[in-house]
């Protein structure tokens, strides 16, 4: 909701096109969106967690470059899953979707994590080579933030529907 309490048009009108009322309208296609958004999250979450744990010094006899070129598909095919099926579970009730804190959170730490893990990219991909020989504290301290950020993502996902 924008200042004023008022819906934006936007979300009203997709809320109320055909993809919104197929969405609440067909007894099966909520229930089986949902349950792929929850495979996004695991694919994408769980991908992230094994791959931040490494970067934080588990699995060690792992190397740190070849756990990340082994993950980063499955955290792509997640992430894919997720927009495709967020949108979807949105348009199902985007007018109360719009004004929830819970979902709002989500959204701005989705961008954050997102921003977070191609900032990491860019910046440290090329020490993963030699990751647990000379890994900078900076970069350990992102991981730990791009842990936080989706364990927390996940969390406000679950919470939408008790805000």
């Amino acid at each position: 909701m924008d200042a004023d309490g008022v819906t934006p048009g936007w979300a009203a009108a997709l809320e109320a096109s055909a993809l919104g009322a197929f969405m609440r309208g067909a007894s099966a296609a909520y229930p089986i969106v949902n349950l792929g958004h929850l495979l996004g999250l695991v694919l994408l979450v769980g991908s992230v967690l094994l791959l931040d744990l490494r970067l934080l010094g588990a699995g060690r006899r792992l190397a740190a470059h070849a756990v990340a070129q082994a993950l980063t598909p499955t955290m792509l095919c997640g992430a894919g899953l997720l927009v495709v099926t967020g949108v979807l579970l949105f348009a199902a009730d985007a007018r109360a979707l719009i004004g929830n804190a819970a979902f709002l959170w989500k959204l701005g730490l989705v961008a954050t994590a997102c921003a977070n893990a191609v900032l990491f990219r860019a910046v440290w991909s090329g020490a993963l080579k030699n990751w647990d020989a000379a890994a900078p504290l900076a970069a350990r301290v992102q991981v730990a933030a791009s842990l936080a950020l989706w364990l927390t993502v996940a969390a406000l996902g679950r919470l939408i529907a008790y805000v």
